[in-house]
This record gives structure tokens, C-alpha cells and sequence, in this order.
């Protein structure tokens, strides 16, 4: 990120409260002169209407700056009139990233960075065993504050801080991100739209069959499920395409960022976390290393089914299957790897008592690779 700072803007997107700002901080202390300036701070938006901050700042962190009127503009002018040697950092998370999808008149101007929440290969500071990691991110999820109270304090008051974060977060936070890019009338549907997208996690989503469970029409379920999408509450995963094209469904599947939400039973628990490990490893290939990286699923309509598939320049690269305690390669997994010989096949189970290669796919524990730093490397 400091590399990038010295040549364009970087705006920094992400979920409420997954550590932006904390990063922003960090990145500050690296620079000799940073200005910290967030739109909600009455004085910091003063600063800001009169570009009041010292000339020789030479790092400014903009945070909330969407909210500002016509923020597009200023921030282009503030870009383009900058004094030479002075960075600009951009944080936000459902405006901003809306922004950046529907592209404008900043294209060129500024590198995007996407902070995910803390997957298991992320506790690298806490002496804990690799099960022990996996358990903690799938109760309790990986948004720093719930995370480390869940890893610093015993389990009954980890469970109730939780809760109270949960009850503050989804009712309060989103709630507000959600007035911003809709109606109120449209709140309640929204609400309840959320809480059934977590019995369907990791399965097709049918708008048409949402639509007829709401009451309201299927453009309007995709409509919300776009806002939930930039509101970073849901990420949706797109089937594979090409090559079999009409044999696959069209149909995304959902997910959500915070591991602890997903509905269903351990199984699907564990496919929400490794479907927001991917995620964050096919984002850091896009946005660092400008890769043509996309991550897709697999599925005929004869039901034959491979979770996740990581596609790079239009070819599978990797097949990956994830079960709770099948340790026998999946039949759908060893059909798409026989159409697909050159794409690694892994499956990967939590209950597993020894990894083996069958054939040519690799059967990994669940707990020791998604702790490893290493494993989502090599994929």
C-alpha cells in the first residue's frame, strides 16, 4: 500500500468495522507529516470544506468523505492540485464501493484495496492450535472486535459480547448504511430479506423464489441484494461458464463476510469461512498483483456440484470441494477434475484423520491449511 500511495490515491474499502481505520493508523506512522481528517468529526469536516490542512502534510487519510457533498469532485481537485510528495488514502465502505463499481471520472487516479475480515492464517500472534483457530473464526467470526474478545477472555463472556456486538452491528450500523442507499419503507423487507439469505448460505439463490417468500418482485430482491452486497453484509459467487456453459446454472450462491452469520449446520459453516478465505485470496491477486483472478462454482444441472473453482485467465486453475468429515473424493469433485485434468482438485474436511492424495485429488485438513499463511498461496 505505501508503494502504491507514492504514485495514485488508494481508496480502501471494506465492512463496517473490520479495521480500516486501525490500518490507516498503522500506515500513518510511517509518513512524517499525516493528517487524519474524518467527515463525521464536525471539526475534521471543517478542516476539510476549507482544505484547511498543513501544506506540508505529506500523507492524507480521508475517512467518511462520501458523505460529503459532490465528494467525487473535491476529491479529483484536491488530487490534481496536490503539492508533489503528498500521498492521499481513502477509507470507506457501501458509497464508496458503489462508487468504485459503477466507475467515473476518478478512473486512473487512484489503486483500490479491499480489507476482508481475519481468517485462521491470520492468528499467527496466538499460541493456539490450528482446530482451536478454525473454531474460534466459525463461532465467533472474523470482525476484530468480537474475534479478539472471543480469543482474550473465557467462553460464557465471549458468547455475550457476541451477542451485544451482533445486536449493535446489524441493528444499528447496517441499519444506517441501509437508509443511505434506499427508502425506509423499504427497510423491514431488507431486514427480513438478510435473515432468510442465512438459511440459503451456499446455495443457488433464487430471486423468483424469494420474490413469491416477500411478496415483492424478483428485480426488487435483486435490487436489495445488490445493497446488501455493498453494505459488504453478502458476497455473491457466480457459476463458471464457459466451456460447459449450457450445462451449468445461472444462479449465484451467497455468502456472508461474517462467518458467524451463516445459517445451516457446521458443514455450511465451514463453506461460508473457506468461500471468504478465497475471497480475500482472489481480491489480494486482482487488486495487488492486477491478475485476471475470478472465483466461481461449478454446478450441471444433473446436480453435480463443486463448491469453489478458481478461475485465472478464462482457465481452472483449482477445483475445491469442502466437506465436514468425507475423507472419500467427492463423485461431482472427480467428475469435473477428469473434464478439467490440468486444474489442481482439493477437497478439504474438517474431521479428517489423515491427508492422502486419491487419484489426483489432494484430501486436506480443514484446520491445518486454513491456518497455514502458506496454503492460499499455492492455489
Amino acid at each position: 500500500m505505501v508503494n502504491d500511495l507514492k504514485k495514485k490515491m488508494v481508496f480502501l474499502t471494506g465492512p463496517r468495522q473490520v479495521g480500516k481505520t486501525y490500518l490507516a493508523r498503522q500506515i500513518m506512522q510511517l509518513f512524517r507529516k499525516p493528517q487524519y481528517l474524518n467527515y463525521d468529526n464536525v471539526i475534521d469536516a471543517g478542516i476539510l470544506k476549507k482544505m484547511s490542512w498543513p501544506a506540508d502534510s505529506d500523507l492524507l487519510v480521508f475517512d467518511e468523505i462520501h458523505k460529503m457533498k459532490n465528494w467525487k469532485n473535491y476529491i479529483k481537485g484536491v488530487f490534481d492540485s496536490k503539492p508533489a510528495g503528498q500521498s492521499i488514502l481513502v477509507t470507506g465502505s457501501a458509497k464508496l464501493e458503489l462508487f468504485r463499481k459503477t466507475g467515473d471520472s476518478l478512473a486512473g487516479r487512484y489503486f483500490n484495496l479491499r480489507l476482508n475480515p481475519v481468517t485462521p492464517d491470520e492468528l499467527t500472534e496466538f499460541s493456539i492450535s490450528p482446530a482451536d483457530k478454525l473454531d474460534f473464526v466459525l463461532t465467533f467470526g472474523g470482525f476484530p472486535e468480537p474475534l479478539t474478545d472471543a480469543l482474550e477472555s473465557d467462553r460464557e463472556t465471549a458468547i455475550n459480547s457476541l451477542r451485544r456486538w451482533e445486536n449493535q452491528y446489524y441493528s444499528n450500523v447496517l441499519r444506517n448504511d441501509i437508509m443511505e442507499l434506499s427508502r425506509i419503507q423499504e427497510l423491514s423487507s431488507m431486514n427480513l430479506l438478510a435473515e432468510m439469505l442465512r438459511s440459503r448460505t451456499g446455495s443457488p439463490l433464487s430471486s423468483l423464489a424469494l420474490s413469491e417468500d416477500l411478496q415483492i418482485s424478483p428485480h426488487t430482491v435483486k435490487k436489495y441484494v445488490g445493497i446488501l452486497e455493498n453494505l459488504y453484509a453478502v458476497f455473491l459467487i457466480k457459476p463458471y461458464n464457459r466451456n460447459i456453459a449450457r450445462s451449468i446454472l445461472k444462479e449465484p450462491k451467497v455468502y456472508f463476510y461474517d462467518c458467524a452469520r451463516a445459517g445451516g449446520n457446521e458443514g455450511v459453516k465451514l463453506e461460508n469461512l473457506v468461500a471468504v478465505s478465497l475471497l480475500k485470496k482472489v481480491q489480494y491477486m486482482q487488486d495487488v498483483k492486477g491478475l485476471n483472478v475470478e472465483l466461481n462454482y461449478l454446478r450441471t444441472r444433473d446436480g453435480r456440484e463443486v463448491d469453489f473453482a478458481i478461475i485465472g485467465d478464462h482457465k481452472i486453475h483449482t477445483l475445491i470441494e469442502v466437506k465436514l468429515s468425507d475423507h472419500k473424493p467427492s463423485q461431482s469433485l472427480a467428475y469435473f477434475s477428469a473434464k478439467f485434468p490440468d486444474a489442481r482438485a482439493i477437497q478439504i474436511v474438517k474431521n479428517l484423520y489423515r491427508e492422502e492424495t486419491i487419484g489426483n485429488i489432494e484430501i486436506l485438513n480443514a484446520a491445518e491449511r486454513l491456518a497455514d499463511p502458506s496454503f492460499l498461496t499455492d492455489l
